[in-house]
């Protein structure tokens, strides 16, 4: 590697390497629609590829990346071209030499690699082993066609930049650039901030690491100040937006103009980044106007505005509708809820990919609980907020009662409902005695049941708990908990009339793994009392391995896993997390009679397992 072009290039040069801009937006330009294939016009319209190389060429591009950013089996296989994937890398290589030939000059040629398209495990249903194998196909194709470096741009996921390096360590020694995206808040989309990717860049070898795509070259130049100090022996590389981009008359158009860039060229060499391009909405009189900067004398420093943003505040609407759970409920729907557990830090990015992937998979609400085994975590009323604003799926929030007193549980339901939350699951919550504080306070002033009839009969009526006007009724849809297998079986009925006569709209039980006794209660009840009169959303746990089972088993109260279930895991081994899949799925189909629902509760965050039980679920 050390007799590599583009290393020496980077070496010799004293000044910073210009590659191209966007390949994209100039396709687009030329007539191109968003829901063509890009990689495959190297096959259909070489020309129309071959006259964009050409125009970076002529203005100062050093390096060419090739047209081959989505040419990996994934997002070939939208367009029904998965078997092409070697064609056409292939002939985004030749293309680029060609054009390169006819120029007469000395320009290096990239092999562009784009993200796979689709999101790995755990916040995905692609594993980490095939997504290598996808980037292998890739750039092993590319490195055969004679590429100079690997260009890994716009990764979201260091897990997925982890599989990108790894492939093409496996199959060549050609120099890899590793570059990242990040979001307004100079954060990946799964909330890593710059000091941690640049680490974690340097620390898997790439030979260059950088941002790419994200907003304008502000933004570019304050993350890669940041990356720099976290990494200061690391070359870095830049690939700013024409800005944040904005929709005028139905055209995507970039603000930021060529003159920009040019001032930012050199704002980028001054910060020592060794590589510099362009990204979305650039063009090659961007490239140009850089390269003029680059080649002129130094001029004065660039001021760099930070851009804040607020969230605008909720809007009184008038009557509020029922929510979608309760239409959904009403209409006799088989719903599927996941259970989501708040992260332990202030980033809640992970967290939102795993709602997006359940979206995906037609979830219908999710559920967040509260400060699960009484452990410190983010408000979940934050989250669930978040969850709806960005991802657009309801939520149920969890609101133990433990721990609050009368003023905080009417002021906290007040500020949920005006955040649009208005599905709450009330149950008592975990002591604090088994958790990180066991010295916190842990009284309470309503049991869950006193709760129920509280938001039922005060907060919905417009009332509080003193008799007060508080303006308009809220419009809670409230949940209550469940025990199909409890010690005491008598005194759990007591509990749920109790629950009933106060006003519950639906049930949520514990975790079903004898569903034979949870079918038996349901009907001891019904034959007391007659059918349930509201909606039950049984409990649902994948297990993840035989481990897994035996702890639940003998350490969580209520839990009770049959011998068969032991034995299906053990004889599993290491496919015991697909088995635990099966044995789910086999569970829900036996609730099916009885329940108008499931709750998914995935364990360790494996969401996607979450999703191949949902899956199931919504085939019932």
């Amino acid at each position: 590697m050390k007799d590599n072009r583009f290393l020496k290039l980077l070496e010799s040069s004293p000044l910073p390497v210009l590659r191209d801009g966007a390949m994209g937006t100039l396709l687009h330009s030329r007539g191109v629609g968003f829901e063509s294939c890009f990689d495959a016009l190297n096959l259909s319209n070489p020309a129309l590829v071959g006259e964009i190389h050409r125009a970076y060429i002529d203005a100062g591009a050093q390096m060419l990346q090739t047209n081959t950013f989505g040419a990996n089996r994934y997002k070939l296989a939208a367009h029904g071209m998965e078997s092409h994937v070697a064609e056409i890398n292939r002939a985004g290589v030749d293309l680029a030499r060609r054009v390169i030939h006819a120029s007469f000059k000395d320009v290096l040629v990239a092999g562009d690699v784009g993200p796979l398209g689709v999101r790995l495990a755990p916040f995905g249903r692609v594993q980490l082993e095939d997504a290598r194998t996808a980037f292998v196909e890739q750039i092993a194709a590319l490195a055969a066609a004679g590429v100079d470096v690997i260009s890994l741009e716009t990764f979201t996921d260091l897990y997925e930049i982890r599989e990108a390096v790894a492939a093409a360590r496996q199959v060549c020694d050609l120099p890899v650039i590793a570059s990242m995206t990040f979001t307004r808040d100079d954060r990946t989309l799964l909330g890593d901030g710059p000091e941690k990717v640049a680490r974690a860049l340097v620390e898997i070898g790439a030979e260059a690491i950088g941002v790419n795509c994200s907003g304008g070259p502000a933004q570019l130049q304050r993350i890669l100040q940041r990356m720099k100090l976290a990494a200061p022996e690391a070359r870095l590389s830049a690939g700013p937006n024409a800005g944040w981009p904005e929709q005028v008359a139905g055209r995507i158009m970039y603000p930021a103009t060529a003159d920009y860039f040019a001032e930012y060229a050199f704002a980028f060499r001054q910060i020592g980044v060794a590589l510099i391009g362009g990204c979305c909405g650039t063009t090659p009189e961007h490239i140009a106007a850089m390269r003029r900067a680059l080649d002129a004398p130094p001029g004065p420093e660039v001021e760099l505005a930070v851009l804040r943003h607020l969230d605008p505040e909720p809007s009184e609407n008038g009557a509020t509708p029922p929510t979608r759970l309760a239409e959904k409920f009403a209409a006799g729907k088989f719903v599927v809820a996941v259970e989501m557990d708040p992260p332990h830090t202030i980033s809640s990015h992970k967290l939102l990919a795993g709602a997006s992937l359940l979206a995906d998979v037609g979830v219908d609400v999710i559920n967040v609980a509260d400060s699960p085994m009484a452990r410190m975590r983010m408000s979940p009323w934050a989250v669930c907020h978040l969850i709806q604003k960005e991802v657009g799926m309801e939520t149920v929030l969890h609101f133990p009662t433990r721990g609050r007193n009368l003023l905080r549980v009417q002021g906290d339901l007040l500020a949920a409902h005006t955040l649009g939350i208005r599905n709450v699951f009330v149950v008592m919550g975990d002591p604090t005695a088994i958790g990180d504080y066991p010295e916190a306070m842990d009284n309470y002033d309503l049991a869950p049941s006193g709760l129920i009839q509280l938001i039922k009969e005060k907060l919905n009526a417009g009332r509080d708990h003193a008799g007060s006007d508080i303006g308009r009724p809220t419009a809670f849809f409230v949940g209550g908990a469940l025990n199909l297998d409890p010690p005491e079986p008598e005194r759990e009925i007591k509990v749920l009339r109790r629950k009933l006569r106060n006003g519950v709209d639906f049930l949520l039980t514990q975790p079903v793994f004898q569903p034979e006794r949870a079918a038996a209660f349901v009907e001891r009840y019904a034959a007391e009392y007659g059918p349930l009169p509201v909606p039950v959303l049984a409990g649902i746990l994948p297990l993840n391995n035989l481990r897994h089972a035996r702890f639940l088993h003998n350490e969580v109260p209520g839990i009770i896993i049959c011998p068969e279930i032991f034995e299906r895991l053990e004889r599993a081994d290491k496919e015991s997390a697909h088995e635990g899949v099966l044995i789910a799925a086999e569970l829900m189909e036996q609730v099916r009679p009885w329940a108008s629902g499931v709750y998914i509760m995935p364990a360790f965050s494996r969401y996607d397992l979450a999703a191949e039980v949902a899956e199931a679920a919504l085939r019932l």
